[in-house]
């Protein structure tokens, strides 16, 4: 076998360099955000796109969580930067739960998402993060650093379930 047709191992986002010019919290967020899409590219690949809208033993579809990452990392990212939702933002919540868009068309929104994020959490990685945010209408109260670090937990939660849901899927059709 040459060395040509041997792929070089994968690396971690985080281990890989990237995002260097960017202070530790953010690039630690930027990092969670490239291992996401990682994830979500690799588990999704080959699946239908009625796959993606099924609930297999009553787990959220993969479509849904798709569209939440996308949509929810907007939002608290709006939250991070002291601002209320837009009504734009709010009927795009509403919606999280209905669609037939395909996988493709799903995975580019969370790509474009994730790029609009990237410029944000650059721009809040230098900012005060005990400066304090408040959240949805009743202000529930966060910081700066709280908003961008579940920015990055959060999505990876929704990336493990797609995971596991895509697993399924596969699982089913075997």
């Amino acid at each position: 076998m040459s060395s040509s047709s041997v792929s070089a191992p994968y690396v971690e986002p985080w281990l890989s360099g990237t995002h260097a010019d960017v202070p530790a919290v953010g690039r630690a967020v930027l990092h969670a955000l490239d291992l996401a899409l990682d994830d979500l590219a690799k588990w999704t690949e080959g699946l239908t796109d009625s796959q993606i809208h099924a609930q297999p033993l009553g787990l959220t579809s993969v479509a849904f969580h798709l569209r939440h990452i996308a949509r929810s990392t907007d939002r608290l990212l709006t939250y991070a930067e002291g601002k209320q939702l837009s009504e734009e933002q709010l009927a795009a919540l509403k919606s999280e739960k209905l669609g037939d868009e395909t996988l493709s068309m799903l995975l580019a929104e969370v790509e474009v998402s994730f790029s609009n994020a990237a410029e944000r959490v650059r721009v809040l990685a230098t900012a005060d993060f005990d400066k304090f945010r408040g959240v949805g209408r009743k202000q529930l109260p966060t910081s700066i650093g709280g908003a961008l670090i579940h920015v990055a937990d959060h999505t990876q939660r929704h990336a493990g379930q797609v995971v596991t849901t895509a697993k399924v899927l596969r699982g089913l059709r075997a």
